[in-house]
């Protein structure tokens, strides 16, 4: 009896023992589909195409964009190519991946970087060579003791201010200006010495464009058409203002959303060809990215060779050991533990990212209609997510320095983002966010925190910090006098920033921009009372005078800050492109005046002062009116409006 059971027991028992191992076989698929590297990325056509239908039906109409094309290219062929949505609102016409171009904007740079490295590789130039080497027209100016390269150029390493989109864009092909003679009458001044800050340059990429021109002898278009559009077969892809007349039809209407419809931009002639000018469709695009996946190979043809692709792909430019950097034309980003190199674009209606994973033999393109980025940021970060899923491991901390108190001191502060314009009036872009400020703090536990305190970090080797809760590093530059200048987050190359006085910050900005206003505006009404109940006071001709002066500069400033701020709130910043409007240039002409009359009122408060019959009262009051004009000025001068 006792054997029975033991047999029905050891029976029951393996029986138990197989569901078990059934049941965890069974799941193994789901979960290995997910964890192993070697099966990370899309393996199956249909199911990424589910993820991107489902994707795009939920996000276009949120991100007001009318239509978009994805591409991806895996282990040298397409993997999947789609269209979404309509590529012309009024005719629906569909995006079709073949056929629709859209334009990719400064995804351009990547073919001008290629172009640069053809010349490079047969000799034409040399990447170290000072590119005044090169230049017959003019010359860059010796603002530095080292030159300008072309790795410069190429890495965003120049050191070239980033002011000078106004009069970029024309409005007809008549009123474009030559690519050598834009760039001669437009050149912005060198504000960094080279090989020391990533500055994201358009100037630099339209200069290396140029030089193709210079060396090849021939418009920048036709040799990108010859040496890299023909031998890839992107028959459907051209840099030529406007497009061939087989093409144009089939160009993607720019569009903008505004009053709850959507409105067509219209074409737009760019005077810097070679930094955003590609027209493309996103099956082109996608035979650019095996070319450069497979080292410079499309089928037969080779538009690099194996060493000079993978030379351009390479790290060139970082600033410590572990943060990403730029490549020839790319830029590295390290996307839920992957390797990328990318590059975005943005034109007049249109917005497009570039992503090519190098060691996975994978790139992805998306490209959409209108100028939210929302769209293609999202859609890449999901993409990663799904596919490449995130570790959530934190690597160790390294043994940190013990970071005295007063070093912390000299790094705390406020540092805005480099990429601005320093020296021209497109310095107000940095009031709308396009160059954010973020701060420093120091802690007394010998932490460094980033934006608020939570955010701390360690220093682990000098100058270079560790953040506590995830595996990121934060590093500051200083200059000879030891003094913090600089700023850089490890997770892209674009995160570098610049320590600020505090007379420059946004908040100081704006705190004298609100004292100066309060002071005009009762300036102003005390004046107009004064008019109304017509009172006479027994004042010298001096008191008179700066009465006056006092109310001319009030309100001549106040008129100009009101319209300025009327004219930037209604402003399309793509139409800044074409040129200033003439709003904004009868406006520019107030500064001057008002500026040039301040140094008078001061003058004038100065002698009431001596002037023993007046009141202490209207003595401060026109101190205080007097101190506001002064500060005005420096706001003008700090915005570059003078």
């Amino acid at each position: 009896m006792k054997q029975k059971i033991r047999k029905i027991s050891a029976i029951i028992c393996t029986l138990l023992t197989a569901l078990t191992w059934i049941w965890f076989l069974s799941t193994l698929p789901c979960f290995a589909a997910e964890i192993p590297t070697s099966q990370l990325g899309p393996t199956n056509p249909q199911e990424l195409e589910r993820f991107l239908d489902d994707f795009f039906d939920k996000e276009m109409s949120k991100a007001r964009v009318p239509g978009a094309v994805f591409t991806l290219v895996k282990d040298g062929k397409i993997f999947l190519s789609k269209g979404y949505g309509y590529a012309d609102l009024e005719n629906k016409i569909p995006v079709d991946p073949d056929k629709t171009l859209f334009r990719v904007g400064s995804i351009s740079k990547l073919f001008t970087a290629t172009a640069v490295m053809q010349l490079a590789e047969r000799g034409k130039l040399n990447l170290n060579d000072d590119i005044n080497k090169y230049l017959k027209h003019f010359q860059i100016p010796n603002t530095f003791p080292k030159p300008v390269t072309v790795t410069n150029l190429l890495t965003h390493t120049d050191g070239f201010d980033a002011g000078w989109g106004i009069g970029a864009f024309a409005r007809t092909a008549s009123q474009m200006t030559p690519l050598g003679d834009f760039i001669k009458k437009r050149l912005p001044p060198r504000i960094l010495p080279p090989d020391e800050v990533f500055l994201y340059s358009d100037v630099g990429m339209n200069l290396a464009g140029y030089l193709v021109e210079e060396i090849s002898g021939i418009p920048f278009a036709e040799y990108i058409d010859k040496n890299i559009l023909q031998p890839l077969n992107m028959r459907r892809s051209s840099f030529v203002q406007p497009l061939p007349p087989q093409l144009a039809s089939n160009l993607a209407g720019g569009y903008k959303y505004q009053n709850g419809t959507y409105q067509r931009r219209p074409f737009a002639f760019s005077n810097t060809v070679p930094g955003n000018a590609l027209m493309a469709t996103g099956t082109d695009i996608a035979h650019f990215a095996i070319a450069h996946l497979q080292n410079g190979s499309y089928g037969n043809n080779q538009i690099l060779n194996a060493a000079t692709a993978k030379q351009m792909h390479q790290r060139q430019f970082f600033r410590y050991p572990g943060m990403v950097g730029s490549t020839y034309g790319f830029f590295e980003r390290v996307q839920n533990q992957q390797r990328t190199i990318s590059h975005g674009g943005r034109h007049a209606g249109y917005t497009s990212q570039l992503y090519l994973l190098p060691d996975r033999n994978l790139s992805l393109f998306v490209a959409c209609n209108n100028n939210p980025t929302s769209l293609t940021d999202n859609l890449v970060n999901k993409f990663f997510d799904r596919y490449y899923p995130p570790e959530k491991t934190l690597n160790p901390i390294p043994q940190r320095i013990n970071s005295s108190p007063a070093h912390l001191q000299q790094l705390k502060g406020t540092y805005r983002f480099v990429h601005y314009p320093h020296r021209t009036i497109e310095k107000l872009a940095a009031i709308f966010g396009e160059a954010a400020e973020i701060r420093t703090f120091a802690d007394r536990d010998g932490t460094l925190s980033l934006w608020v305190p939570e955010f701390k970090s360690v220093e682990i080797k000098p100058l270079l910090f560790r953040f506590l809760y995830s595996n990121g590093l934060m590093g500051f530059r200083q200059d000879e006098k030891r003094q913090i200048t600089h700023l850089f987050l490890g997770g892209s190359v674009y995160d570098s920033l610049e320590k600020l006085s505090w007379f420059e910050t946004n908040d100081f900005q704006l705190k004298l921009s609100i004292f100066c206003a309060v002071t005009f505006c009762s300036s102003c009404i005390a004046w107009s009372i004064r008019r109304a109940r017509k009172s006479v006071y027994p004042t010298t001709a001096i008191i008179q005078l700066t009465q006056w002066l006092a109310v001319l500069v009030s309100g001549l400033n106040l008129v100009f800050a009101i319209g300025l701020g009327l004219a930037l709130s209604q402003a399309d910043f793509w139409e800044l492109f074409f040129g200033m409007p003439r709003s904004l240039a009868l406006l520019l002409l107030i500064p001057p005046l008002s500026a040039g009359l301040t140094p008078g009122l001061v003058l004038l408060v100065v002698m009431m002062w001596k002037n023993h019959d007046l009141s202490l009262i209207k003595k401060v009051y026109y101190s205080v009116i007097a101190l506001a004009a002064c500060g005005f000025v420096s706001i003008l001068i700090n915005w570059n409006l003078l």
